[in-house]
């Protein structure tokens, strides 16, 4: 007997997926352990894994379509065999397109029996005569007359072969589905439809009189309306949460960015050009300052906790997150116990990390369930920033660019320093200004003396 595969729950704050890129077709033979689909949850894209051997009868869902857990997404049967009827299937050509066909049928039929008493008055005032029999409507509307110019446009786009999806997505986007061409089965109008329809160059409204004026650069920019997709979607979720719930505070500290800068070259130039099977390995900034982080916990303790109610913990150890910057928003993949792993351990984490985000193939345990998260823009040259608390997490570190400028040294001498500003936003519910305090200045004393990290 055939399996139904449904839309699995890939994190805990799943209730939608989108059904981003099929991995087999129907007709394909599979076993245990093929990857069936790409999906794409709150968090990252993810795969869903086939468990039975048999052969892809049918596909319920098409590639963009958003999808229920719990959802038929597909079938797997032995081969020959026929494909479920699943009633909620997201297939075009499955049950629902059925329903509304006979919908449809049944509003003409009404139709056609509502107008046939005033076609037969019509006629018997004509005559003059008496007012005919009633009959089957059939007989009396002839078949030109099902398709007149006199239907309301209501009826009109009733006739038209839409999914109920895109039927509402046309209308909250304040599209004429009339104008749509459908590519589905027998026309019907689908999602991807809806989608390209909006993307359409909208034909400009003609002037007779005024001539037409040459284009600025503000014509050029193109105005369009983005989905929300769950990954944003869940990034909106969060942080409204974190800035409503968290009353958030703010620490600032300038740091003499030039020691870091001269122990990573040093690093660098010793290591970079070496084989990986002799130690080489390349560091970036964010490399040591994820590593200072670390280091500056041990110092201060209290900053790694979180609120739980009624209830505050504080934590073991440093799950370490630090934001990754994606095509749809933000990722914050976790360095587990980061304050025993090496500054080597920590740089090769963090490049796997930051590829695996990248790349959409990041798991739910290894963004979630941290304790104190980095966020640094200093790479898009922002000088000084504070991020929004990441839950529930009792702080969030931002770094920003080293600048060179205008400093006054130990002497009393105005020379050239390089400074980098490192910002802290943290929850009063769990920690006070002198908490931040305390941590920005031991992160502070790490930074300008950064050998103190690799002991």
């Amino acid at each position: 007997m055939a399996e139904i595969i449904e839309m699995p729950k890939l994190s805990d704050t799943m209730t939608m997926g989108t059904l981003v890129n099929w991995l087999v077709k129907e007709g394909d033979s599979v076993s245990a352990g093929t990857m069936l689909a790409e999906v794409e949850t709150d968090k990252a894209t993810m795969e869903v894994e086939n468990f039975e051997d048999g052969v892809v009868l049918k596909l319920y869902a098409k590639e963009g379509d958003s999808v229920a857990i719990g959802e038929p997404i597909c079938a797997i049967g032995e081969k020959g065999e026929s494909a479920p009827d699943v009633g909620g299937g997201k297939s075009a050509d499955t049950p629902p397109a059925k329903a509304e066909k006979k919908e449809e049928a049944k509003k003409d039929d009404d139709a056609k029996a509502k107008d046939a008493p005033k076609s037969e008055e019509k006629e018997a005032g004509k005559a003059g005569g008496e007012k005919p029999a009633k009959t089957d409507a059939k007989d009396e509307i002839p078949v030109e007359e099902k398709k007149t110019d006199d239907s309301s446009k209501e009826d009109g786009d009733e006739r038209i072969r839409i999914s109920p999806l895109a039927r509402k997505m046309a209308e909250e986007k304040s599209l004429d589905i009339s104008a749509i061409k459908g590519t589905g089965p027998g026309g019907r109008i689908v999602k991807d439809d809806v989608l390209a329809a909006e993307k359409a160059p909208k034909p400009a409204p003609a002037k007779e009189s005024a001539p037409a004026a040459p284009l600025s650069a503000a014509d050029l920019l193109e105005e369009k309306t983005l989905p929300v997709t769950n990954m944003r979607a869940a990034i909106a979720r969060a942080l409204v949460s974190s800035k409503t719930e968290a009353p958030h505070f703010y620490l600032q500290t300038e740091v003499d960015g030039a020691p870091i800068a001269e122990l990573r070259k040093a690093l660098n130039d010793r290591l970079a050009d070496l084989p990986p099977e002799q130690g080489g390995v390349k560091f970036t900034v964010n490399d040591l300052i994820l590593k200072a982080a670390a280091e500056a916990v041990r110092r201060v303790p209290a900053i790694n906790r979180s609120w739980k109610g009624d209830t505050i913990v504080q934590h073991g150890s440093v799950h370490l997150a630090f934001g990754v910057a994606v095509d749809d928003g933000l990722l914050t993949p976790v360095i587990r116990d980061a304050q025993s792993k090496s500054l080597r351990t920590i740089g090769s984490e963090a490049k796997e990390l930051i590829k695996k985000a990248r790349g959409k193939k990041l798991k739910p345990d290894e963004m979630s369930n941290s304790t104190l998260t980095v966020t640094n823009l200093g790479m898009f040259g922002i000088t000084d920033f504070y991020g929004i608390i990441n839950p529930p997490n009792a702080a969030i570190l931002s770094v920003g660019a080293t600048v060179k400028t205008p400093v006054v040294d130990d002497k009393g001498q105005i020379t050239v320093g390089y400074r980098m500003k490192v910002g802290l936003s943290g929850d009063h519910r769990v920690i006070d200004g002198a908490v931040g305090a305390q941590y920005l200045a031991a992160l502070r004393e790490i930074l300008e003396t950064p050998a103190l990290m690799l002991v």
